[in-house]
């Protein structure tokens, strides 16, 4: 699944990567991101507040916080050319630990999904970036804005976040 992804990407961005049209761009969010569930990411990144949370709050949560990153993965493509090594993959039922290795510009960095199978579909909950989670490094960042200010002053936040990466496309 996300050696494929990879190479759909690869396909993508052979070729000047500064002439994307508008569909392809979106191609390439979907297949970036396509493997991310945002609702489990966003549950680790709100930690304790989630529950504390309306459902119509959470689903709000989860649009934006996905529409940020989707937009930000566009922001580097040329990272997504790296050679990636699929080095060890661990399945126990439902769960699945794939330890991978890119390599970009001479600079090897292991990347490990924490994937979970949901109807059928193996999702990643979490993404470790050279050991750092991505999900608790928004956790680090969210919960202290929720905790100082509360739920709504990070929703403020996050709009205008996602206001402004989306528009500078």
């Amino acid at each position: 699944m996300l050696e494929s992804r990879d190479q759909q990407i690869k396909s993508i961005l052979d070729g000047d990567t500064s002439a994307f049209s508008d569909q392809q761009r979106e191609e390439l969010k979907t297949l970036i991101n396509g493997v991310i569930d945002f609702r489990a990411m966003g549950q680790v990144a709100l930690g304790p507040f989630w529950s504390d949370l309306s459902d119509d709050q959470k689903n709000e949560f989860v649009d934006v916080f996905r529409d940020i990153v989707r937009a930000q993965s566009l922001a580097d493509l040329e990272v997504y050319n790296s050679k990636v090594t699929y080095e060890k993959i661990n399945v126990e039922e439902d769960s699945a630990y794939v330890q991978t290795l890119t390599e970009y510009e001479g600079t090897e960095t292991p990347v490990v999904y924490d994937l979970q199978k949901q109807n059928d579909t193996w999702v990643a909950q979490d993404i470790i970036l050279d050991g750092v989670s991505t999900a608790e490094s928004y956790a680090r960042s969210f919960q202290t804005v929720v905790r100082k200010r509360g739920f709504d002053a990070l929703m403020t936040s996050l709009k205008k976040k996602r206001d402004k990466v989306t528009s500078a496309r």
